[in-house]
């Protein structure tokens, strides 16, 4: 069986890393920082921006900011044409 990421990666999903820059409710003074990690698509990250749809309507720590970090793992260059074979014996 053929593992769920190694499809995504296939489609065009890279690994994407998000820190989440929000503030405490009872504390708007002080900021807290959240990683987030999954599989989504550049430039347009549907996965990250359901993701944050989700935190501002379900979390009550407003977002500050956020800084996105992405790596395609699957890309054009790790392949390479072979221009012919070599057999020994």
């Amino acid at each position: 069986m053929v593992s769920q990421d190694f499809l995504l990666q296939l489609k065009g999903y890279g690994l994407t890393t998000a820190q989440i820059h929000y503030r405490l409710p009872d504390y708007p003074a002080i900021l807290q920082l959240f990683v987030w990690q999954d599989y989504d698509v550049a430039p347009d990250f549907p996965v990250l921006k359901g993701f944050l749809d989700h935190w501002r309507r379900e979390i009550e720590g407003p977002l500050h900011s956020v800084r996105v970090a992405h790596q395609g793992l699957i890309k054009p260059s790790e392949w390479r044409a072979v221009d012919g074979e070599f057999s020994i014996h």
